[in-house]
């Protein structure tokens, strides 16, 4: 297979939803342009977002609701009244949270869709634009905008909780609700019009600029999501519609006693039957958002930890044989014209055949550079275990802590190796010295997360695996770049020819 390296560049990790905004979480609007703008002019050619699939209870973005549909609350707000959808007053007299560094999403899930259900009311149904957007995407559109509708209907209960008629997607009783419930529909396919139209804008302004957008492809979905109960027979589900199994992962180096993700594992045997069409589905879709893609939790591929739904802890699992080069060759000619990367993070000595399956296949793996320093010279996090080219380094991720925040709450004894690695002990340059040892690396695209940018410690931290509660909220205010510190990254990717 054609191998799928990237051009040499530098760039930046930075959520979305992660962005300023005066009304509550960011979006796809000015500061999304201004962001583009910024890293045009740090020289960097890289923005990593991660997924931006509507999110459920949790707010896990790695848990979508749907694997085609965008959240609504990225949807931004001055562009419909840009649009004569909504005015000014409307926008300003709702509270969208009190603190402008976190994200509130129990305002957000409810105020969000208030205004949006207003600007829903003034918009045209008829316009052929709108009429063309949902013809072109009906193959997920219909039954993500039906499933909300039903959500709505059932006080969001879980799709398993509703009547049989409506769980098991009886056509006659499907047909009637459709007909009662056609307002809403309506709504929420508005609202994926409305993204998916701010979208498209945002990532061509960024590509005639020069930057190139990452995006994330989930592994999994949610149980209570529309690909779920519309495609029951892709998963491994009981005759009740709940989980047989759960995804799952063992003790590793984000947890030590491991995760339970929740996610109804996939039926590889019917997936194969259906030639993995809902997957190609799935990268067909991608490839029109992303310019390059990032295959979350690759591993799984080659084989998926799995547990009882009913299992405390993930120490009660098992390893099982996913599809391999199989799924892999399936789904490769979905891609089009974007470039792909690696999420193979995992235990390589339970699953060797995922270095052979990614070297086979040729795309780019990820490594991240802080794992690496805080165990040992073998850690193939480390750049001096890469193989040239073909790597995407991170110093850290969203699922660890920031590189301030590890050198600042842990101990001397567990910082010995770092110390020894980086040759310095020196707390307050540690940092920045990390970053230009990413940035110096043979990877040929480095990316370092804002915060790490902005020496933020773990109050600004992403997501802390295995914890509930406060993942996922953190925003930028008024932490800005100093022309210093901006000077200081231009100078880096000059440098090493970034």
């Amino acid at each position: 297979m054609e191998n799928k390296q990237l051009n040499r560049g530098a760039g930046v990790l930075m959520p979305i939803s992660s962005l300023p905004s005066s009304y509550g979480i960011g979006t796809i609007g000015a500061a999304a342009y201004s962001f583009v703008d910024m890293l045009v002019d740090l020289k960097q050619r890289y923005w990593q977002i991660l997924p931006i699939g509507p999110t459920n209870f949790g707010n896990s973005p790695y848990q979508p609701v749907s694997a085609f549909a965008g959240n609504n609350y990225l949807i931004d707000l001055d562009a419909l009244v840009a649009d004569g959808l909504l005015t000014l007053d409307e926008i300003r007299s709702v509270n969208w949270g009190n603190n402008d560094e976190d994200i509130d999403y129990a305002s957000m899930y409810t105020n969000r869709t208030n205004i949006l259900r207003i600007a829903f009311s003034r918009f045209d149904i008829t316009s052929n634009a709108y009429e063309e957007f949902v013809q072109n995407n009906h193959y997920w559109l219909d039954d993500y905008a039906l499933f909300r509708a039903l959500k709505k209907y059932h006080n969001d209960k879980e799709w398993t909780l509703w009547e049989n008629c409506y769980k098991n997607r009886e056509p006659k009783a499907l047909e009637a609700i459709s007909q009662e419930l056609a307002e809403s529909i309506e709504f929420y396919k508005f609202c994926q019009f409305e993204f998916f139209f701010q979208w498209q804008k945002l990532l061509s302004y960024a590509n005639q600029k020069g930057l190139s957008i990452i995006g994330d492809i989930p592994f999994y979905v949610a149980h209570d999501s529309s690909d779920v109960w519309a495609h029951k027979e892709l998963f491994q589900l009981l005759s009740d519609g709940t989980p047989r199994l759960v995804s799952a992962v063992p003790p590793d180096a984000f947890s030590s006693t491991g995760q339970i993700w929740g996610s109804p594992v996939y039926d590889w045997n019917e997936m194969e039957l259906q030639g993995f069409d809902w997957w190609k589905s799935r990268f067909a879709m991608a490839s029109k958002l992303f310019n390059v893609i990032r295959l979350d939790h690759f591993i799984a591929i080659v084989k998926y930890f799995a547990v009882n739904p009913a299992s405390s802890s993930s120490i009660a699992g098992r390893w099982y044989k996913g599809m391999g080069k199989k799924f892999i060759d399936a789904i490769v000619p979905a891609l089009g014209d974007a470039q792909a990367i690696i999420d193979d993070a995992g235990p390589k000595t339970i699953v060797p055949g995922v270095k052979k399956l990614t070297k086979k296949i040729g795309y780019p793996t990820c490594k991240i550079l802080l794992l690496g320093l805080i165990s040992d010279t073998y850690n193939d996090n480390l750049p001096h275990n890469f193989s040239m080219g073909n790597t995407i380094l991170y110093t850290t991720n969203h699922d660890t802590e920031t590189l301030k925040g590890y050198l600042t709450e842990h101990s001397e004894s567990e910082m010995r190796f770092l110390y020894d690695y980086m040759a310095s002990e020196n707390k307050a340059e540690l940092a920045d010295m990390i970053i230009r040892l990413a940035y110096g690396s043979c990877a040929d695209v480095v990316i370092v997360p804002m915060q790490d940018l902005l020496e933020l410690g773990n109050e600004a931290r992403m997501n802390a695996p295995s914890t509930i509660g406060g993942n996922w909220q953190w925003r930028i205010s008024q932490h800005t770049l100093s022309k210093e510190r901006s000077d200081w990254i231009r100078k880096l990717a000059y440098t090493y020819r970034r």
